[in-house]
C-alpha cells in the first residue's frame, strides 16, 4: 500500500518549522508527500509574494519536496469557512492521505488556529458521498498535530520524531527563508531557537534531534518489534 502525507500548512515555512525533518525522513523513505500552503504568507516586512514563491521552491528543493501545492487563501484571513473546507477537502480527494497533518490548535496566530480547525473539518467534509465535492470520498486515516507556534506552548506530545539524520536540511531549509529569517532583524536569532528545540526534544528520547507531535486519537503500535524502538 502506498503511503501518502498530506502536511497543511498556513504560510509557507510552518511547515519546515514544525516537521522539515520528518518530510525529509518520509521521503527518504519513500512516502509520498504533498505539502499545501493555504497561503503565499504576505504581506510580511521583508518579502512579497515572488521573493516568497522563490525562497519555498527553494527550502522544498532541500528537504526533497516535488509536490507543493497553494490553496490560495488570503494571508492574515485564513478561515474555517465552509468554502475554505470545500477546497481543503477536495485536496484531501484527490491526494487521499493516510496521514493528514495540520498545525497544534493552540496558538497566538488566528491563522494557525483558523488552519487546524479548517483541517479538522475538511477531514470530515472529504468522506461525503453526496454533494459537490470533486473526486470520490476520502477519509484520513490518522490526522496528526504538528508545532509552529506563536506561543512557547510545552505540552507532552503523543510522540516524538527522530530526525537525526535530517536535522542539517531542516536548518537549511529554514535559512531559504531569508527575507523572513534573515533580513527581518526580529527573527534573527529564530532559525537557532528552532534548531536547539529540536535537540530539545531529540534528548528527550536519546537522539541527536527530533519532532514532536500530538494525536487526539490513541496511537496504535502493530509491530512488536516497534516497541523496542519506543
Amino acid at each position: 500500500m502506498e503511503r501518502v502525507a498530506l502536511v497543511v500548512a498556513p504560510h509557507p515555512d510552518d511547515a519546515e518549522i514544525g516537521m522539515g525533518g520528518t518530510i525529509a525522513s518520509l521521503l527518504a523513505e519513500g512516502a509520498r508527500v504533498v505539502v499545501l500552503d493555504l497561503s503565499d504568507g504576505e504581506p510580511t516586512p521583508h518579502g512579497s509574494p515572488e521573493v516568497r514563491a522563490r525562497e519555498t521552491a527553494a527550502a522544498s528543493e532541500t528537504l526533497g519536496i516535488v509536490e507543493r501545492r497553494n490553496l490560495g487563501l488570503p494571508n492574515r484571513e485564513i478561515f474555517d469557512s465552509v468554502e475554505a473546507r470545500k477546497l481543503l477537502a477536495g485536496v484531501i480527494r484527490e491526494v487521499r492521505p493516510g496521514v493528514l497533518f495540520a498545525p497544534y490548535w493552540e496558538d497566538a496566530h488566528p491563522d494557525h488556529v483558523e488552519a487546524s480547525k479548517l483541517s479538522d473539518a475538511a477531514r470530515f467534509y472529504g468522506k461525503f458521498v453526496k454533494g459537490e465535492l470533486a473526486n470520490t470520498p476520502w477519509y484520513p486515516r490518522r490526522q496528526l498535530y504538528y508545532f509552529s507556534t506563536h506561543l512557547k506552548v510545552r505540552v507532552s506530545p503523543s510522540f516524538v520524531f527522530d530526525i537525526s539524520k535530517f536535522l542539517g536540511a531542516k536548518v537549511e531549509a529554514l535559512r531559504a527563508y531569508q527575507s523572513q529569517f534573515v533580513d527581518n532583524p526580529r527573527n534573527a536569532g529564530r532559525i537557532e531557537e528552532i534548531r536547539l528545540e529540536a535537540q530539545y526534544w531529540g534528548a528527550q528520547i536519546g537522539t541527536e534531534a527530533g519532532e514532536p507531535f500530538v494525536s487526539r486519537e490513541p496511537v496504535r503500535v502493530g509491530d512488536s518489534g516497534a516497541l523496542f524502538c519506543l
